[in-house]
Order: structure tokens, then C-alpha cells, then sequence
């Protein structure tokens, strides 16, 4: 019998998206069956999507703003007179009031002690499209970017699907917070170094995604003279700038270079991905920004952008309502301290069932520590028990192996996604399991006493729970407060 000819590519046919990784099928569990509070009470809640979702945040005063702004929008009465010049054709270098309006966006979520240049910004579809374009521009097939760990499992898609690119773990550990030191950057690259692999930059991610936490000016500093002496690039992902919400202040990388007289740096190894996705809310609009000190990169990196542009009727209305200065200084403020305001309940509710969190103050997200849960301290149990909460907690949380985490145990949990009632609901469930997870931990310790205790959940003692005398949820002051 004949052979039959492959028809597609490897891409079409390869597995580099990574969708088969437990943070993917933990979004399926979800899509397969989502929670709804009436519709399906006993669903998925979705803790695995790192959003500033309309119903939590300060979306109130965005849709103030838009109704006190029609002419903002081309699809309005008030601003149908720009559709035509905005429907035509526009070059990949964007709208002049949109990169000087990001430009201005940027310096304020960076305590205006930076300025950016608007003839630097580039666009993208996306942070996932910038970082790819990025990835186009620093690196060719084989080469490797070294990244910090635990880092975002979507990387593993978006830098090395399409382009061939290697990524390297820089392990971090949390005896020191998963603090990323010089002698672990060293490790790393001389490990490559002995394996043929070439390095050609390191990928940081400033708030960090999933720990939520920053990195400091020293750090910040000896990140520039390691990419320095070994002449590579720094590509800083600084998409949650704007959601530290309480002190320390951020540090961009930007101020670093700006301001530091003392270090010897090359201007044309830096580079900032962005997006107003998590900052702003506005995941739908697809708004990248690639913002490169690198004139050649730029030129690149704009030609590159032709294939994921924002389209003109985002920019014109993004380019309107950044420039307003009022409302931005009072949006960034008042996201703020939402999301203090969630992070507290979240990590108060899990401290009562003897859950800890890593101390932060950025991101949507808390880095959970269920180690204590794990009956060996191995990544099987850490699937075994990511699987129970998965299936029969039902909530999707997504387990550190999938951010190459060095350590099982360690879950990012997601909070900014979700009105007030689902919070309630989401820890109820997680304090129940716990309290019956640690029994069985103790019943196994201790056999004489162990009866019929396994590792599971059952959502018919939610339900007993949510409609005993002991419940919160129907006289909680956190459900009064719900905004959507």
C-alpha cells in the first residue's frame, strides 16, 4: 500500500501550542462545564484566567467615561463623522494621538518618573503577539531566551511555537521567595553553554505572572550588567505595571536605564512588552506594545506588525480616553484599590484553614502553597491533587508544574475574574476541601483512627453548608458590595 504524503505542516500537525498542558485543559474543564449561580451551581469557577473581568474592577468609571464620550466611538451619533477616516487604510506605524496617548498611559503606571517616546511604540496584536515579534527579531530557530522560574505557561506558546526559539529555566526557589539571584542566572547560562544551546536574551516578567510579586532596583540592576557583560538582551514583560496595589512601588526597567548613572548598559540590548489587557481591562481589544531602545528592532518589529495590527476604531477610541488625564489618574487609582481590597479577602478566607499564599502586591493572581496537602512532595501528587480540585472541587486553579515551578505543591489562583457572590462560593469550597483533605492527612498518620476517609469533595456538602445557619453568603457584606 502506497504511503500516504503528509499534507500539512509540522506546525499544523505538532503539539507546540502546548493546549495538551494541565493550564489548558484546566480552561476546558471549565468551558465544558462553567458555574453559573442559578443555571449550574455545582460548575467549574473559572480561578485559571488572569482578567480584570468588567464586573469587578473599576469598569464603572470606563462606562461613565464612554457614556460622557460618545464622540469617542465611530459607531456613535456623535463620532460617525471620523468612521470614513477611520475605516480606511492605516500603515502599521498606528494613529500619532494613540502612540502618544500609550506613550503618556505608560509614564503614569510607572509613577511618571520615566518618559517613552511615541516614535518607539510599536503594536501588536496583544502581549502574545508582541512577545512572538520579539522572539522574530532577537532570535533564530535553536536559539534560547533564559526565563525566570515559575513564568507564565503561556510563554511556552508564545515565543517558541512558530518561531523555533528555545526557552531555558533560570530555577528560583521559595526558600528565598523565588527571588531571581545572579548565581542562579549564571547556573542557567553556563548550562546551555555546555549543551550547544545559544542564548541570545533573558525574558523577565516585571510584576511577576504568577507570583505576583516585583522586582527591586538591585535586582533590576544586576539583570542589566549580566545581559551587559554577557551581550545578550533584556526583554522586560511589564504587563501589570498598573495593578501593584500596594508598597512597594514598581520599577520599570525603563527607570533603571534612565536614571542610573553609574551603570554601564547597552541601550540597544533593552526592550518592554506591554499591553493594556491587564492594566486596563481591555483583553478583547488586543492591544500589544512592543517599546524597544533598539532602532533596528523597531524598524523590524513595526514591518512585523502588519501581521497582528489593532485596528483603527480600538486605537481612535484608546487614543480618547487615555487622554484624559482626569480619568486615568482616577481609574488606576480606584483599580488599585480594588484590588487590594480582593487580595486581602482572598488570602484572609484561605489563612482561616491554615492555607498560605506568597506575601505580594501585584498581579490578578495569588501564588497558593498546598504542599501541605501533598502526601509525597513529588509533581504526580501534585496532578493527583490538582485533578480532585479540578473534578470534584470544581474549581480551576492551575498547578505550579505547569509554570515550571522546581517545587510541587505551589497553585496560581486567579481572583480579579469573578463578582463577590462567586468569591464566597470558590473559598467555601476550597476551606471545605482542605478541612477534609487535612483529616484524611491525619487519619492516615494516625490508623487506629481512620474510618472511611478519602481524598475527595463532595459539592452536596457545599450545598448543606451554603444553606446552614453557618454560611456566609446570604448575609455577607462582601455580596452587598457586588457591582455587576
Amino acid at each position: 500500500m502506497m504511503e500516504q504524503p503528509q499534507l500539512l505542516s509540522k506546525i499544523a500537525t505538532g503539539n507546540g501550542h502546548g493546549e495538551n498542558s494541565a493550564y489548558f485543559e484546566g480552561w476546558k474543564a471549565y468551558e465544558n462545564d462553567p458555574f453559573h449561580p442559578t443555571n449550574n451551581p455545582n460548575g467549574v469557577i473559572q480561578m485559571g484566567l488572569a482578567e480584570n473581568q468588567a464586573c469587578i474592577l473599576a469598569s464603572d468609571l470606563v462606562e461613565n467615561w464612554i457614556t460622557s464620550n460618545p464622540e469617542a466611538s465611530i459607531c456613535s451619533l456623535e463620532g460617525v463623522n471620523q468612521f470614513k477616516a477611520m475605516a480606511n487604510f492605516q500603515d502599521y506605524h498606528g494613529l500619532p494621538q494613540f502612540r502618544q496617548a500609550v506613550a503618556k498611559f505608560m509614564e503614569r503606571t510607572r509613577g511618571n518618573r520615566v518618559s517613552f517616546d511615541p516614535d518607539r511604540i510599536v503594536m501588536s496584536g496583544g502581549a502574545t503577539g508582541a512577545h512572538e515579534v520579539i522572539a522574530f527579531c532577537l532570535a533564530d530557530p535553536g536559539d534560547a531566551f533564559l526565563v525566570p522560574t515559575p513564568y507564565y505557561a503561556g510563554f511556552d506558546r508564545d515565543l517558541k511555537w512558530r518561531t523555533g526559539v528555545q526557552l531555558v529555566p533560570v530555577i528560583c526557589k521559595s526558600s528565598n521567595n523565588f527571588k531571581l539571584t545572579k548565581k542562579a542566572l549564571e547556573s542557567a547560562f553556563d548550562k546551555a553553554k555546555e549543551d550547544n544551546i545559544k542564548i541570545k536574551g533573558l525574558l523577565i516578567t516585571n510584576p511577576s505572572n504568577p507570583l505576583g510579586t516585583i522586582m527591586d532596583k538591585e535586582t533590576l540592576k544586576v539583570l542589566v550588567s549580566f545581559i551587559n557583560e554577557k551581550q545578550i538582551h533584556l526583554i522586560s514583560d511589564e504587563i501589570y505595571a498598573a495593578t501593584v496595589f500596594c508598597h512597594p512601588s514598581f520599577t520599570s526597567i525603563a527607570e533603571i536605564i534612565e536614571h542610573d548613572t553609574n551603570l554601564e548598559y547597552n541601550r540597544n540590548l533593552i526592550h518592554i512588552v506591554y499591553s493594556l489587557s491587564k492594566d486596563l481591562g481591555f483583553p478583547g481589544f488586543r492591544v500589544g506594545i512592543i517599546y524597544s531602545y533598539n532602532d533596528e528592532v523597531v524598524n523590524c518589529a513595526r514591518k512585523m506588525s502588519s501581521f497582528g495590527l489593532v485596528s483603527s476604531q480600538t486605537q481612535y477610541l484608546i487614543a480618547s480616553m487615555l487622554s484624559d488625564e482626569e480619568f486615568v489618574e482616577k481609574f488606576v487609582v480606584e483599580s488599585a484599590k480594588r484590588l487590594a481590597k480582593r487580595y486581602g479577602i482572598f488570602c484572609r478566607g484561605l489563612s482561616q484553614v491554615g492555607i498560605k499564599c506568597l506575601q505580594s502586591n501585584a498581579g490578578l493572581f495569588l501564588w497558593m502553597d498546598l504542599r501541605c496537602l501533598l502526601k509525597k512532595q513529588t509533581f504526580e501528587e501534585e496532578m493527583k491533587l490538582w485533578k480532585v480540585i479540578i473534578h470534584q472541587v470544581k474549581i480551576n486553579i492551575s498547578p505550579g508544574c505547569s509554570f515550571h515551578c522546581c517545587e510541587p505543591g505551589w497553585f496560581r489562583v486567579c481572583y480579579a475574574n469573578m463578582d463577590d457572590r462567586d468569591v464566597e462560593v470558590s473559598l467555601t469550597r476550597i476551606r471545605t476541601f482542605v478541612r477534609r483533605n487535612k483529616a484524611e492527612i491525619l487519619a492516615e498518620k494516625n490508623p487506629c483512627s481512620r474510618r472511611n476517609l478519602r481524598l475527595n469533595f463532595s459539592l452536596r456538602s457545599l450545598d448543606d453548608f451554603l444553606v446552614s445557619p453557618h454560611s456566609s453568603i446570604t448575609h455577607s457584606p462582601i455580596v452587598k458590595a457586588t457591582t455587576c
